[in-house]
């Protein structure tokens, strides 16, 4: 198999958008791109420069090495009951949380996970030599496959297993999903006196830059950190009659009982 692939792309969300146009950036080439939603597999083809539209999910004619399958988590396993393949096809899937095994049904030997330890928005560009990429093989060949791609766009690709994937998956929602929702909290509060949320970008900019330079532990601050109950108990009576009084104390008291 050559350096380069061609390959088909599954799905035409937030990963595949960005994902599907650096692999040919670095070279690969997306020859075919299937997605149950019309209209975004038709803008996700004109950001690519050869791709066709694959009307169902049969590729047995197709000439191409790869699959990557960039769909929501449970939907992976129906799409690998669906897919007709050649033989020699490599399919992967690029969920965090779920197992390889999802690809079973691929019928296929070559299956794998290609893992992109980002979060990724249409609207935001993003860079890819700085992401880490978890691969996940059942052979030697198809683990040749997946390290030469992701080298091609990464400077890290690690081999990691199922279990130890999904761990990754939790503590990546902790570190970013909670963490936004968090910022949203602090967002809101703020627009109910007529605040702008950049008030708190410096503040936030040395938050996560402290915490990865020192480590998260060493770079705690604030009330809970110091045990300043009054301070606590202050901003208890500020949040009471509304819905992040419980997120408040649920965090602050991890902290206290550390």
């Amino acid at each position: 198999m050559a350096e380069y692939y061609n390959i088909a792309m599954i799905g035409s969300g937030n990963l595949a958008w960005h994902l599907a146009p650096e692999l040919e950036n670095v070279g690969h080439r997306i020859v075919q791109v299937f997605s149950r939603n019309t209209k975004n597999a038709r803008s996700l083809q004109q950001r690519l420069y050869h791709a066709e539209i694959n009307k169902s999910l049969d590729f047995s004619e197709s000439e191409i090495d790869l699959v990557i399958i960039c769909i929501s988590d449970d939907a992976i396993e129906q799409v690998a009951r669906e897919i007709a393949l050649p033989d020699h096809v490599t399919v992967v899937h690029t969920s965090g949380s779920q197992s390889i095994n999802r690809l079973g049904y691929a019928g296929t030997d070559h299956i794998g996970v290609f893992y992109p330890l980002q979060t990724f928005t249409k609207s935001k560009k993003i860079t890819f030599q700085d992401i880490p990429i978890l691969i996940e093989t059942e052979s030697d060949h198809t683990a040749g496959i997946l390290k030469k791609l992701g080298k091609s766009i990464s400077k890290k690709v690690l081999s990691v297993g199922s279990s130890d994937r999904l761990a990754i998956h939790v503590a990546a929602v902790f570190a970013c999903n909670f963490t936004n929702r968090l910022f949203e909290i602090s967002e809101t509060i703020l627009k109910n006196r007529a605040f702008d949320f950049e008030l708190l970008r410096p503040l936030i900019a040395e938050t996560i830059n402290k915490g990865l330079d020192i480590g998260p532990a060493n770079a705690r601050t604030g009330p809970a950190a110091r045990g300043d109950l009054e301070t606590l108990d202050r901003h208890m009576d500020f949040l009471r009659g509304t819905g992040y009084r419980e997120i408040y104390k649920v965090i602050t008291d991890l902290i206290l009982n550390e």
